[in-house]
């Protein structure tokens, strides 16, 4: 199945219905704040300049009322006629050329208007063609201000919505990855476990049921971190231990283990199943397959702001599969970790001279993704 159709980033119909009707009504208000307070300006403006030459009179002051107001209207069918041609996804090269004619004409008619009101008010006092030309000269580069602020904003909102829908979707992607990645982890874990308990049921049925009561904690621990980025490292070292009481019954004296946390890191947040994971897998490809066993241990300690995790255990590991990261427990820790921690996490799995393989999860603290 695709990613897109496992991702659900779709919210009830009816949320969607109020949250675009708040978005629409936001847009609105703010469209209209802006319209009326940019023409204001331009009425105040405009006749600040004219009281320094001439005296302000109720004609003049009609006069630029009446441009104002055609300047909302024209402007207002303009911002109609983009919305319904879609000019805000043009490129450019041919919006420029829609935007300057558009310009030029809506200029001319507020001019036009301009004119009437002048005409009927008796304020034409010089009219001659350069007096034209520089009227709807100025009236167009109104026009052309309010079309720069106008798309300006438009492409800026734009913008932000985009960033905004990635890093949604990044957030979804990231949430799904985990959760693909934990639901790995049950199945794998599970049969194993079973097996170490089908194994005990003949031999010695009071230790199998205690490792059936392990079990179920291991799995209500399981569910519970399905729901969960993180846990505490405590409540992860409880789960390993049981998981390791349950492999002690299975393997006997073939398996000895040790675990050593560091008080201080107990309460300290890492991703659920992570050690459990790679303690398993030590057991499974590392002491079960030798014929004297084998012990493996379990430290945390911190150093310099991060939490070190060290799970040493006997036997080798493939050189080939550590290069490739192959293996279940190498590529799902490394997936993880990139996930929740980024680039500041880090993971190394090696062969020890002392015929042991070490593996070693540096988590920094409260550095979340």
């Amino acid at each position: 199945m695709p990613l897109t159709s496992q991702i659900n980033l779709i919210k009830p119909s009816y949320l969607n219905d109020i949250s675009l009707k708040k978005e629409k009504w936001s847009d609105k208000k703010r469209y209209w704040i802006s319209q009326l307070s940019g023409w204001t300006v331009f009425i105040l403006v405009n006749l600040s300049f004219n009281a320094v030459f001439e005296k302000i009179t109720w004609q003049k002051i009609a006069v630029q009322l009446i441009i104002s107001t055609a300047g909302i209207v024209l402007t207002h069918y303009f911002r109609f006629l983009i919305k319904k041609y879609k000019w805000i996804k043009l490129p450019i090269k041919k919006l420029f050329p829609r935007v300057l004619s558009a310009c030029i004409f809506i200029g001319t008619l507020i001019f036009v208007c301009a004119f009437g009101a002048n005409y009927l008010l008796g304020n034409l006092n010089n009219l001659n063609p350069i007096f034209i030309v520089v009227g709807i000269f100025n009236l167009s580069g109104v026009i052309a201000i309010w079309s720069l602020v106008y798309f300006s904003f438009h492409y800026f909102q734009n913008y932000k919505r985009v960033e905004i829908e990635s890093y949604i979707w990044e957030a979804a992607v990231k949430d799904f990855e985990l959760k693909t990645l934990k639901s790995q982890l049950n199945p794998h874990f599970i049969f194993n476990a079973l097996n170490s308990i089908r194994a005990l049921v003949d031999e010695d049925p009071k230790s199998a049921q205690t490792a059936i009561t392990k079990l179920s904690n291991i799995l209500r621990y399981s569910l519970k971190m399905e729901r969960s980025e993180t846990v505490s490292l405590d409540e992860e070292m409880q789960t390993v231990n049981d998981y390791l009481i349950l492999e002690k019954m299975r393997l006997e004296e073939r398996i000895k283990y040790n675990i050593s946390i560091e008080p201080s890191s107990s309460k300290i947040p890492i991703p659920p199943m992570m050690v459990q994971t790679l303690v398993e897998n030590g057991i499974k490809h590392g002491i079960a397959k030798r014929t004297e066993g084998g012990q493996i241990s379990v430290s945390t300690k911190l150093i310099n702001s991060n939490l070190l995790i060290e799970i040493i255990n006997s036997g080798q590991i493939d050189e080939d599969m550590i290069k490739q990261s192959d293996g279940f427990g190498i590529s799902n820790t490394k997936q993880r970790l990139n996930l929740i921690y980024g680039d500041s996490a880090k993971f190394e799995i090696k062969n020890n001279s002392d015929d042991s393989v070490s593996a070693e999860i540096t988590i920094p603290l409260g550095d979340l993704k």
